[in-house]
């Protein structure tokens, strides 16, 4: 092995520049209660009436085993892309190259959902009643180049932001709670044991059918606590703090979306106007009843900026895994992708190729139909498709009896808790996936195959144009060990 070189002469190690806390902020800000539970709210509801509210129990139950597995796998290999390392690592370089293909994707499409949500709010706050499909784009381009400004600035920029979210939240989220359970309060809390309508009396059919939907819905709240792996190389202590924030963010979210979404339900208005249909947005016209346009507006304002954090942070993350594989030189023009920007070495051509891609989306919002649904639909399925591929990956090393533990470890409880994970994981793909009858336009049902279908032709074409040139696992490994040691040893402590 060869002597290492010192941080200043390797061009392409990031700096670690985060904390525990910036680590958590950055995952607690991807999911983003406002936008985990208001992206989801109406479609959920609209499914399967007030009860859907226990979907939010049984999703989180399952995501917390998945997130005890990769706050193991982080423990064990803290490198920037998450997934696709883990999976790289697990079960070899084709299986990791397609995991961490769709968890890119998924990361890339995702940040356009998010901009494209917030786009919504903001027509809300200037006013725009009903927005059209261009004018949603031109919001959500806007917040795009906006939040790629801020990403190309630096890491202290993104976490101001991160910590602005955070704030945010709380007021948008808990204190708005709470205000509604205790002075707005509309309905009782039976409500929660009521389905979508009069057709909903056979409680199997309804189990297997609407609520079940909104489950699919609800996945979509629950994804984003591995982004902290994501940013991985620029953690300073790693093993010790990404465990502890994959698990606090996905505990924190389930908190603050629960009672959120509690709160709400008890407090719409006219629960019937909502199940059929005559109320498009049951989150805004339960603002307006209960504080005035005069209130709702402001908070409104809360609500984009929970929307802005977790586009910045999906933006990052996407950036990061785009990075990774350039370093291992696994896409086409990986020299220029993984080349990173001044001081703070910030990778700033794999930004600028999530931009590229973003304004792609929202001009395909243009001239295609209902968008944002397919979006919600394929995302959802995208991340519980990529969770698949470690937690697979890992059950097979468990099984082989070939897995070494690391700082974190689940001893023996290890085994079982994959394997539930995993059944878990297949499940809930399988239910968003599931092409049922939900949307007038039969593609919408459709979605995730049709995205799949699509990543993996072009995938595969892409992968044997780069196979014979990606990096041994090793040369990464190594270079991520002797940072390490040099963050925990450079006496700049925090600067780094």
């Amino acid at each position: 092995m060869s002597t290492p070189v010192t941080p200043a002469e390797r061009p392409q190690q990031l700096r670690r520049e985060f904390s525990l806390w910036s680590a958590f902020a950055f995952a607690f800000a991807f999911i983003s209660p406002i936008v985990a539970l208001y992206g989801i709210f109406g479609l959920a509801l609209s499914a399967a009436g007030p009860s859907f509210w226990w979907g939010f129990l049984l999703v989180f139950s399952g995501q917390f085993l998945v997130a005890l597995i990769f706050a193991t796998l982080v423990s064990r290999w803290p490198l920037e892309g998450s997934i696709y390392q883990w999976s790289r690592r697990l079960l070899g370089t084709t299986y990791g190259w397609f995991a961490g293909w769709v968890y890119m994707w998924t990361l890339v499409i995702a940040m356009a959902t998010v901009a494209l949500g917030a786009a919504g709010f903001i027509a809300n706050i200037f006013g725009i009643a009903e927005p059209t499909g261009g004018t949603l784009a031109l919001i959500a381009l806007l917040i795009l180049l906006a939040g790629t400004a801020v990403n190309l600035v630096g890491r202290r920029a993104l976490k101001i932001f991160m910590v602005g979210s955070i704030i945010a939240e709380v007021i948008g989220s808990v204190v708005l709670g709470t205000w509604l359970l205790l002075f707005h309060r509309q309905n009782s809390l039976s409500v929660l044991f009521e389905g979508g309508g009069a057709d909903n009396t056979d409680t199997l059919a309804y189990l297997t059918g609407p609520f079940m939907l909104a489950v699919a819905f609800i996945g979509w709240s629950f994804v984003g606590f591995e982004s902290a792996g994501s940013i991985a190389e620029e953690v300073r202590e790693p093993r010790r703090d990404l465990p502890k924030a994959v698990l606090f963010s996905l505990v924190f979210i389930f908190v603050v979306v629960a009672y959120s979404a509690l709160a709400i339900i008890l407090a719409i208005p006219d629960l019937g106007a909502v199940a059929d249909g005559t109320v498009a947005d049951p989150v805004y016209d339960t603002l307006t009843t209960a504080l005035g346009s005069g209130i709702a507006k402001p908070v409104e304002v809360l609500f984009v900026i929970g929307f802005l954090a977790s586009f910045l942070a999906l933006q990052t993350s996407a950036s990061r895994v785009i990075w990774a594989y350039s370093r291992d030189g696994a896409l086409p023009a990986a020299d220029a992708l993984v080349r990173l920007r001044g001081k703070a070495r910030i990778p700033t051509v794999a930004i600028l190729v999530t931009t590229v891609i973003g304004a792609g989306l929202f001009l395909l919002s243009i001239v295609a139909g209902d968008v944002y649904s397919l979006m919600v639909n394929f995302t959802a399925g995208g991340f519980y498709l990529a969770f698949l591929f470690p937690l697979v990956g890992f059950l097979v090393v468990l099984l082989r009896r070939g897995w070494t533990p690391a700082k974190f470890s689940l001893g023996r409880a290890t085994l079982p808790v994959a394997l539930v994970a995993v059944v878990w994981a297949v499940l809930q793909f399988l239910n968003i996936a599931w092409p049922r009858v939900a949307f007038d336009q039969r593609y919408l049902d459709w979605s995730v195959w049709i995205g799949i279908a699509v990543l993996a032709v072009v995938g595969a074409v892409l992968f044997a144009s780069v196979r014979t040139r990606i990096a041994s696992t090793a040369d990464v490994d190594d270079m991520e060990s002797f940072d390490a040691i040099d963050a925990r040893t450079d006496d700049r402590g925090a600067t780094r």
